[in-house]
């Protein structure tokens, strides 16, 4: 049996905050809002996990208005996600998922990011994909207001 997921997530600059996107922090001048660490990849992908094995979305399950998340790792969120992939009895077909932003520029953060994702899905690197992309300008990650990511998975139940 397989299943799909897809995830989207969105999150704004702010000031005097780390920019942590994929479990990595990456050198900016602003970090990303939100109530955990507001790190809009491994959110993304939390979401899409949550999906393939029908269990609603991280807000369901790690709500904003609860002070236990506040400043959160959104990588120890993920493992409990992925702790609820794993109790289903499913493991990781792949990963495919797309940073969307203007600024700042991913291409030399993506391979630690897939390393840090596939540890934190017990998965080897080869079943993760990390692109990045700009809108050319347009829209609010083109006026360098946030970022956004989207990522598919693909769960099977007994690894091939």
């Amino acid at each position: 049996m397989i299943r799909i997921g897809q995830g989207f997530d969105v999150h704004q600059f702010a000031e005097g905050r780390p920019c942590i996107i994929g479990g990595v922090e990456i050198p900016h001048e602003k970090g990303l809002l939100g109530h955990s660490d507001a790190d809009v990849l491994l959110h993304t992908i939390a979401d899409a996990c949550l999906g393939a094995i029908g269990e609603g979305d991280i807000g369901r399950h790690f709500p904003d208005a609860d002070e236990a998340f506040k400043d959160a790792d959104s990588g120890e969120l993920l493992k409990k996600v992925w702790e609820s992939v794993k109790a289903q009895g499913f493991d990781l077909g792949n990963l495919d998922c797309t940073v969307i932003a203007q600024d700042p520029k991913m291409a030399p953060y993506i391979q630690e990011i897939r390393e840090r994702i596939a540890k934190l899905l017990e998965s080897e690197v080869e079943k993760i994909n990390v692109k990045a992309t700009t809108t050319e300008k347009l829209g609010f990650t083109g006026r360098k207001e946030g970022v956004a990511a989207q990522a598919v998975v693909l769960l099977q139940n007994g690894q091939q």
